[in-house]
């Protein structure tokens, strides 16, 4: 995204929560934002594409901050999954997106009701996948349903604490309690064969977990192709050659790589790459988890 079209984007974010998703006109943009409507348009189809646009880019930060916590790191670890949920109501806060999901909720507008549903199985889609990290592969039939009752949880407890106690969530107390109480349900789950919903809701979704694997073979061509476009005295350069001559190894060492693969990703902070590096770190971090297990 370049940098004009992100200040009309600010904007419009901005009026949105001032006057309101419907109060506010393309023409209240245009003025607020000094462009043209051509321009306007040539950036966004509707005022619709705008808002979605908006909160597009903030599930794409979300899924990179996500990603991130997740490099080297044990995927079954249940306070990297707590940090992980937390991203998403950080971000949301951040950017002040509540009154924008609102708005939408609200309105009897398809396009943007379809647009949210999307955005909400696609989070669902998420939290199931990752409780089946957690919890195993033996999770698998149920983890959905679970991730409706985590999901569940999270909104009532919020709206509960903030009505009820006036007070700010202390979000990292509340993600970890439901998590506590998660133990119990997905295991009973398991234990008794009990599904409702998941099988049935999670196959329109599964496609969108498979293009995030990538095998040895993808990682390595998308890791040189990065490493032969630095100069030679990048320090990222470095890197990304020591995980090369690690990955094809055939006994690639495994705790070095997670030492190295911080540093790397690190090495591109506030950079142009830096998106690029991150992407490469967590799917390298994902090839070592499967390593790992393989160990096992």
């Amino acid at each position: 995204m370049n940098d004009r079209k992100h200040r009309v984007l600010l904007t419009a974010q901005r009026l949105f929560i001032e006057k309101g998703f419907a109060a506010t006109s393309v023409q209240d943009i245009l003025d607020e934002s000094k462009i043209s409507k051509g321009t306007f348009y040539n950036y966004f189809s509707s005022k619709n594409e705008c808002l979605m646009t908006i909160l597009i880019h903030a599930h794409e930060i979300t899924a990179a901050r996500r990603k991130e916590l997740l490099i080297g790191k044990d995927r079954s670890d249940k306070e990297v999954l707590a940090r992980q949920i937390a991203v998403r109501m950080e971000i949301h806060r951040e950017q002040q997106l509540v009154p924008l999901f609102e708005a939408i909720f609200h309105s009897k507008d398809r396009e943007l009701r379809e647009f949210i549903k999307k955005h909400h199985m696609a989070e669902l889609a998420w939290l199931s996948r990752r409780l089946v990290d957690v919890y195993g592969k033996e999770a698998d039939p149920y983890a959905l349903d679970c991730a409706i009752m985590v999901a569940g949880m999270l909104k009532h407890f919020i709206n509960v604490w903030v009505t009820g106690l006036k007070e700010d969530v202390d979000t990292f107390r509340l993600i970890n309690f439901i998590l506590r109480r998660t133990d119990s349900i997905i295991l009973n789950m398991i234990q008794t064969k009990d599904n409702l919903l998941g099988e049935r809701l999670f196959l329109p979704y599964e496609e969108s977990f498979k293009k995030d694997l990538y095998t040895k073979e993808q990682i390595l061509e998308s890791l040189l192709s990065f490493s032969n476009s630095l100069g030679e005295g990048h320090k990222g350069k470095q890197y990304a050659d020591f995980l090369i001559n690690e990955i094809q190894s055939d006994l690639p060492r495994i705790h070095l790589m997670e030492t190295v693969l911080h540093a790397f990703a690190d090495a591109f902070n506030n950079t142009p790459s830096e998106k690029e590096a991150k992407e490469l770190a967590f799917s390298i971090s994902d090839y070592m988890n499967a390593l790992q297990k393989q160990a096992r």
